[in-house]
Parts: structure tokens; sequence; C-alpha cells
């Protein structure tokens, strides 16, 4: 069973989203009205996708993914938005979120995008996707990449696997795979294999051997 945390400032679309969610066979394991205590709710639940919105009191869904994702790099969050927060959903997408869902969605097309995101999908509605590409275009993706997702991307280039990529680099099979999800997003590829393609060509060799 998925397990979610919802967080988001209107009791309204907290109480929606946790019958649909529920509906959909899923766990809403905790909630909350704003970034900070959506946070805590977080890091005690541990759940498999945390769905948060982007405007708040206290601390916004963008300040909220960072200080998450500082304390628990393997979350996963998704932030739902609504069209208008463009330059915050590019905001949260550089803070770490993976995935990013419209308020206008269909219910079955945000149930979707929250079983892609437990199996380390980035579910990412069709307009989010056109802020963030027309955002990036005639940007070096490589240009984007944090330090780490560097390192993991170099690693991939030689053909290792998660285990042993996580194993050089000191993280766990999980932090890995966290790391490609974002890796893909950023340079635009499909899978690893696109991903090691795009690396060899740019120069991404793992300077240990």
């Amino acid at each position: 069973m998925i397990r979610v945390v919802v967080v988001d400032d209107h009791a309204l679309i907290r109480s929606g989203l946790s019958g649909l969610l529920e509906g959909a066979g899923m766990a809403v394991v905790g909630t909350a009205a704003d970034g900070l205590a959506g946070v805590d709710v977080a890091l005690a639940e541990r759940p498999d996708v945390v769905l948060i919105d982007l405007s708040m009191p206290r601390l916004d869904g963008v300040g909220a993914t960072r200080r998450l994702l500082k304390a628990w790099p393997e979350a996963r969050v998704v932030v739902l938005t609504s069209f208008s927060d463009r330059d915050r959903v590019l905001a949260a997408f550089d803070a770490g979120a993976t995935g990013f869902l419209l308020k206008d969605s269909d219910p079955e097309d945000l149930v979707r995008g929250i079983e892609a995101a437990a199996r380390g999908e980035a579910p990412v509605a069709p307009r989010a996707a056109r802020a963030l590409l027309d955002d990036r275009q005639g940007r070096a993706p490589a240009a984007d990449l944090t330090v780490r997702q560097r390192e993991v991307l170099a690693q991939l280039a030689v053909g290792r696997t998660n285990k042993e990529i996580g194993s050089r680099l000191g993280i766990t099979e999980k932090t890995v795979k966290a790391h490609l999800t974002s890796i893909f997003s950023r340079l635009g590829v499909m899978d690893r294999t696109e991903a090691a393609l795009w690396a060899m060509r740019h120069g991404f060799l793992d300077p240990t051997g």
C-alpha cells in the first residue's frame, strides 16, 4: 500500500485529497497545513510520497521541499500546484522535487501520478513540463546538475550498477535511484542507457577508474 503525506493550507483540499487517495487504495498517514508542519510529519512518517502545495504560510512548498530533502534525501516530493505558479514550479524543481501535478488535473491522473512517484518515476503534468522545458531551452543541461549528481552520472557512464555506485560514493541504492531520477529529468533522457550515452558524449567519466 502506498503511504502518502498531504501538505496543503486549505482544510477542504486536504480532506478531498485524503478521500480521493484512500478511495484509490492508498494510505494517507499524515496531513499538515503549512510547510514547517509538513516537514515534521514527513520526517516522522517517512511516507512513499509527500504531496505538497506551494503557496502556504510559515514555510512555502519550495522551502519545505529543500528542508525535507536536506534531512531526508530519499524523500519523494510531488508538488501539487496551479499553472499560475510557474516560477514556484521552477524553484521547487531546483529544490529537488521529483514530480509536478496540477490542481485542475483529473482525479485519475492525480492518482496515477502519485503511483508513478511511488515507483521511483518523476510524474510531471504536460503544462508544467512545458514550463520547465521553456525555462531551460538554450541552457547546458550539465549546468543544472549538482556535484553529487555529476558523480553519480560519471559512475553510470562506465556501466556501474546502482549498488556499485552507492558503494563507491558511500550512499544507499535508494539515494542513487533518487539522484538518477533527477538526472534523467534534467538531461531530458528516458532511462540509464540514454543517460550513459549522453554522459559519454559530454565527457562525464569516473576519475577513479
